[in-house]
């Protein structure tokens, strides 16, 4: 029963995925929903797609080791989502952009796009390459087959149904993966497993004192945690992409308060249900295991594959979000540096003519580009081994080297180019070197001096440099107050 489940879970998604595909009809459906989505979906797309296979799985396996400080991972991720939506996400939503290289090109001029673009479609692709690991370690447990048929099966379904409706397709699977994830979590393995082992009160009694600190897990990794995934869900292009799909500044920043929020009562659940397990299940041997295996072995058949789809769909839904993203990156970004054909607006945001079937053709491109970086993700998910090390690398250089110019393009109007240029390549330097020489890789201190190198570098290159001209900063202001949008 569990495995028919699964398996009519999958085949929803892609029905979904179908559906989806009537909406689209030119690239701005496929790559931003239209612009139109309103606060159900877009808070439930947000949440869906920053709680993944780490927020979940990883969760719990926290909780079982340190107890209630095993919340900290998931707690800042939703903190930086509360941030970026209370702060930033209105004016964020106002630039009508698909990128954060094409945002920094637009506040700076040219001369930032395409480094960011690189780094920041490396951060995509290893994000898809990680999901695409832990989905196979689940779907290769339920089928009873091998991990590398699995990764090719569950990469085939996201590539499948990414590419017939873009973000639409996205954004309608992911609320259902959203709304699952959320039954199996809250309405059943939480309660569950906490009326099994007597509640809150059941815990503190069975439990050591540390697992009720908050600080069991250690200042080290809180500020780890902190460093790496606060700052990096405020500038990466998979956030920021579904901060476009919002129909407006209040559904950006009150839908989007409305996920963090989510996402802080799910750092709640995911470490109170790996303390219940712990107290029901105390010898584990690979921690990395205890969702799945508290799930089948507590849980009555039927319910269990529910739940085990919950945490499919957690990871299904971020692997979907970080293709579109590395796809629509590389597209925007990177190869239209040598074609200016993928545009239908100059680089001054002014409308340029158009063959009648553009938007038909737009939209083949973008499937072209899932297709080809939902392959080379399954390829590298195959191949590669230390995955964690390289999308911990990925983080490290895309808020090192990154987090300075695109924070401060918004909030310093003297910044300029040459300032974010010189902060770009000095900070990921930095990082890089930083972090050759801890020989940590999960360590905080690598992202730490890089982010000082890259403010220093960002203040003293854009003093030091000629103001942004006006014509620039005018386009800018005006696109910031959601005036003179260009014409899609």
């Amino acid at each position: 029963m569990d495995v028919a489940v699964i398996a009519i879970y999958i085949v929803a998604m892609i029905g979904i995925g179908w559906l989806a595909k009537r909406r689209v009809r030119n690239d701005e459906d496929f790559l931003v929903a239209g612009r139109r989505l309103g606060p159900m979906l877009y808070g439930g797309t947000l949440a869906a797609i920053v709680l993944g296979g780490a927020s979940t799985i990883g969760g719990v396996r926290l909780g079982y080791r340190y107890g209630i400080s095993g919340m900290w991972l998931v707690f800042s991720i939703g903190s930086g989502i509360l941030l970026l939506s209370l702060a930033f996400a209105a004016r964020i939503n106002r630039l009508n952009v698909y990128t954060v290289s094409e945002m920094l090109e637009l506040r700076y001029g040219p001369g930032t796009r395409l480094f960011s673009g690189i780094v920041m479609c490396s951060y995509a692709l290893m994000l898809c390459v990680v999901s695409t690991i832990a989905y196979s370690t689940i779907l290769s447990v339920i089928f009873g087959i091998g991990k590398i048929p699995t990764m090719i099966i569950g990469g085939g379904v996201v590539i499948f149904y990414s590419m017939l409706g873009g973000m639409w397709s996205i954004t309608l699977t992911d609320f259902a993966q959203f709304v699952i994830k959320t039954t199996g979590i809250f309405v059943l393995l939480l309660p569950i497993l906490l009326f099994k082992t007597g509640g809150i009160s059941g815990l503190a009694s069975q439990l050591p004192p540390s697992a009720l600190s908050l600080t069991t897990i250690g200042g080290g990794a809180i500020l780890a945690y902190f460093v790496t995934y606060f700052f990096g869900l405020l500038i990466g292009q998979d956030i920021w992409q579904r901060v476009f799909t919002a129909r407006s500044d209040r559904v950006a920043k009150w839908a989007g308060a409305a996920a963090g929020i989510y996402c802080l009562l799910y750092a709640l659940a995911g470490a109170s249900i790996g303390m219940a397990a712990k107290v029901l299940l105390p010898d584990i041997a690979d921690q990395d295991d205890v969702y799945a295996i508290v799930v089948t072995r507590e849980l009555p058949v039927g319910i269990s594959g529910l739940v085990i789809a919950a945490a499919l769909a957690a990871i299904m839904s971020t692997s979907s979000g970080a293709l579109i993203a590395a796809a629509t990156v590389a597209k925007e970004d990177i190869v239209s540096r040598w074609s200016r054909s993928s545009y239908n607006r100059d680089c001054d945001g002014e409308p340029l003519p158009v063959p009648s079937d553009h938007g038909r053709r737009e939209v083949e491109n973008s499937r072209a580009y899932i297709l080809v970086f939902g392959v080379l993700g399954i390829a590298l998910a195959c191949s590669l081994r230390d995955i964690l090390a390289a999308l911990t690398i990925a983080y490290d250089i895309l808020v090192g080297g990154l987090l300075v110019a695109i924070v401060g393009g918004i909030v310093w109007q003297r910044g300029t180019v040459r300032g974010a240029q010189a902060s770009m390549f000095v900070g990921s330097a930095a990082t890089l070197a930083a972090l050759t020489l801890s020989g940590d890789i999960y360590a905080s201190r690598p992202i730490l001096v890089g982010l000082v190198a890259s403010l220093v570098t960002y203040a003293i290159g854009s003093l030091l440099s000629d103001p942004t001209s006006a014509q620039v900063m005018s386009r800018w202001q005006a696109r910031i107050e959601g005036n003179n949008a260009p014409t899609q």
